[in-house]
């Protein structure tokens, strides 16, 4: 599938400050399942000096600059790209080890997976409901990752919320309702409560953007030895395939935002944004 997007951010401030250093994650990951055909990123005005590199995670990431006092701040990203994986399932487990839970895994993927498998702080209500999903899975692997998957979706009420960062997992699950990134943050959690590696992706889907959904999306990944990154949106019950387009992953979500930074200044700030997207597959277009 081709997927075509415009996405554009503007931050307004009601007196001039001064941009401290800014992380621009906002470049689709190149992969197996994604093929990049063209990326262009625009920030006005423009800043004094600008790097792309790798995160931490391996995401790549503009980091940007600025040497003078602004009163707006425009960014806009456009970039083409062929989503290719059109069966999400396209793996097979690396051992007979991995087909139950809890997973665990030996050195050294162990220790290079450790920062997806959290602190071991999960709250009691997310291990029951890890525990209660893999019961009913009969404790096998990728069952449990499908059954999650639509408990999230079918049993909790999916609410936009533009602005903010993800809410706990606990809150999430108290509440039985969250946005996108919210699930995904629930998700992630209680993968981790049964020794599966999981993280946090910021990206596009392609539904949103037919649903005037005019932001980005989430969703959660996980590694499976065998099959590498796989992943799932429980915003939408489905396994992650050619609707998707993955842009920054990390196993904290706030090293996934798309823009971060700050600034110094007494002023207030707004922010607007507006994303576009055309989709060549079947002849439909979304523009939001």
């Amino acid at each position: 599938m081709r997927i075509s997007v415009v996405h554009s951010t503007t931050y307004r401030y009601d007196r001039p400050v001064f941009q401290e250093p800014h992380t621009f994650r906002l470049r689709p990951r190149q992969d197996a399942a994604q093929h990049l055909r063209r990326y262009a990123l625009e920030i006005s005005p423009a800043p004094a000096g600008k790097t792309e590199c790798l995160d931490q995670d391996g995401n790549v990431v503009l980091e940007a600059w600025f040497d003078s006092l602004l009163e707006e701040m425009a960014v806009r990203s456009s970039f083409e790209i062929d989503t290719l994986r059109d069966n999400p399932f396209d793996f097979v487990l690396a051992g007979k080890e991995l087909a139950g839970l809890p997973l665990t895994y030996g050195q050294p993927l162990a220790w290079a997976l450790a920062p997806y498998l959290g602190a071991g702080n999960e709250c009691q209500a997310v291990r029951e409901l890890a525990r209660s999903v893999a019961e009913s899975a009969g404790w096998a692997t990728l069952a449990f990752l499908t059954e999650l998957n639509r408990v999230l979706f079918e049993t909790f009420e999916h609410i936009i919320r533009d602005h903010g960062p993800p809410l706990d997992a606990e809150v999430t699950l108290q509440e039985r309702a969250g946005s996108c990134r919210d699930l995904a943050v629930l998700y992630c959690a209680a993968c981790r409560t049964m020794g599966i590696p999981a993280r946090f992706v910021s990206g596009y889907e392609r539904e949103a953007a037919f649903q005037d959904q005019a932001n980005m999306h989430a969703w959660a990944e996980v590694y499976l030895a065998g099959g590498g990154w796989r992943g799932y949106d429980p915003t939408g019950g489905l396994a992650v395939a050619t609707s998707h387009v993955a842009v920054a992953a990390a196993a904290d979500p706030r090293l996934a935002a798309p823009i971060s930074g700050s600034y110094r200044g007494s002023a207030s700030a707004k922010m607007e944004f507006a994303i576009g997207m055309q989709v060549e597959a079947g002849g439909e277009d979304a523009q939001t």
